[in-house]
């Protein structure tokens, strides 16, 4: 199959690792592109197969990287307080240049349908498999940091083939998985306003170039922000929204992690949640969200200097608190998923531009404060789940005061802020169990 550069949008000094096809349509590809699609092949809108291949050389040099890492003293306490674990990181970092292989995840990644399309000025990436089963329902998928395309890579399977992993025919979606802005192989905004408000509207206009009229989101972390915009600004098509960390904060406990008092009719659960976020806080759980609020750029030089200093930080999110650095290989996500995704962000050059979607959402404040988010505005149905290590757990009491059209909630028993990745089964068997709710809604 002869392959071309990607579209000219792609950064100049992202091409080297980059290989879409830009004319013809692969296989994979003329089973995903309506006829209309096809015709416009040559339009503004158009959409183009996309493949990945990163060039040796980008692949030496990271392990030349590693190798040559100037290695900071051990932290001066037992845990993790101080950040990531010297021992446990060298360890990561010895197995990830001599034994770790990225053309595994970049093979895995080839086998699927990708493209790429420019909305507003950036190319956006997007995974796109549809269901052989009929009338699939079509679901766009948005990840956050640090995660990536990397984290929903085992729900297409039992999202699409529900008939293989306990569900019906009837329950089957056609899945697009798109990489944010500034994220993987999207491409990195120049200019500013890419907040989640314009993701969402961006992803509408993705979902109309597939053709889909009816269709439904999902999201975590900021695809969770994406997913609550969307539904606000009632996006054609859009049916319903299945989120997991809500914005259900309300507004009188908002007050109270501000320092103000404590509620006084806060029932014992509400009041546990809110010292939980208290003591994040205070623990240094959001000092990574503070930073990258305030100072992107500065976040940037280091994460796109070091791999080590990328992968520090980007396991020092409180969503790898319990990871155990691939020590059970059986447990998801392994040592390889890991490092597949901070590989791919440093392939990419993208720790500095993935950080300024914190920047970018200053003016509009907490993703999960309900105020914020303006939940009140939202009158689409809205499914949530709620997994028991994420970094909020959000009573139910509030999500029902934050979603007037609140059609399912449920908390299940296992799963934290990387559901997706870390339990992909019952990740995609509450999204079932979600959108049949919202089916009936």
């Amino acid at each position: 199959m002869d392959t071309m550069k990607p579209s000219e949008g792609i950064n100049q000094d992202r091409r080297r690792l980059l290989t879409a096809v830009a004319t013809g349509i692969v296989a994979a590809g003329a089973a995903i592109l309506l006829p209309s699609q096809l015709i416009a092949a040559a339009s503004s809108d158009a959409i183009h197969p996309f493949r990945v291949h990163v060039p040796e050389k980008e692949l030496v040099d990271l392990r030349r990287r590693l190798v040559a890492t100037r290695w900071p003293d051990k932290e001066t306490v037992s845990d993790q307080s101080q950040g990531a674990q010297l021992a446990k990181l060298q360890a990561l970092v010895q197995y990830w240049g001599t034994g770790y292989n990225w053309r595994k995840v970049e093979a895995k990644l080839n086998t699927l349908p990708q493209f790429t399309t420019n909305i507003d000025g950036v190319d956006i990436h997007f995974i796109h498999v549809r269901s052989h089963h009929k009338n699939a329902l079509p679901l766009i998928v948005s990840h956050g940091w640090p995660g990536s395309i990397i984290e929903q890579l085992k729900i297409i399977g039992p999202l699409t083939d529900p008939t293989a992993h306990g569900g019906s025919a009837e329950e089957a979606f056609d899945v697009v998985i798109p990489s944010l802005p500034g994220f993987g192989f999207s491409g990195r905004p120049t200019g500013t306003g890419w907040d989640p408000d314009h993701i969402a509207r961006a992803w509408a206009e993705l979902m109309t170039r597939l053709g889909y009229t009816n269709y439904v989101a999902q999201g975590g972390d900021w695809g969770s922000a994406i997913c609550n915009s969307m539904a606000r600004q009632a996006a054609p098509g859009l049916r319903g929204i299945h989120i997991n960390l809500p914005a259900t904060v309300p507004p009188e406990a908002a007050a109270a992690l501000g320092g103000g008092p404590l509620p006084a009719d806060v029932s014992d659960k509400e009041r546990a949640v809110i010292e939980a976020l208290m003591m994040s806080g205070k623990t240094g759980n959001l000092a990574y969200f503070t930073m990258m609020s305030a100072r992107p750029q500065t976040v940037g030089y280091g994460t796109t200097d070091s791999p080590v200093g990328l992968a520090a930080w980007i396991l020092v999110h409180p969503g790898f608190s319990h990871w155990s650095y691939g020590a059970d290989p059986a447990s998801s996500p392994t040592k390889d998923d890991v490092l597949d995704n901070i590989t791919l962000y440093w392939l990419t050059n993208t720790g500095a531009s993935s950080a300024r979607l914190y920047w970018e959402n200053g003016a509009h404040g907490s993703i999960i404060f309900a105020a914020a988010q303006k939940t009140s505005e939202i009158s689409l149905p809205v499914a949530i789940t709620v997994f028991p290590d994420d970094v909020y757990r959000p009573p139910e009491t509030w999500a029902r005061r934050a979603y007037p059209n609140l059609a399912y909630f449920h908390e299940v028993d296992r799963g934290g802020h990387f559901a997706a990745w870390e339990q992909p089964e019952l990740f995609s068997a509450e999204l079932r169990a979600a959108f049949r709710a919202l089916r009936q809604a």
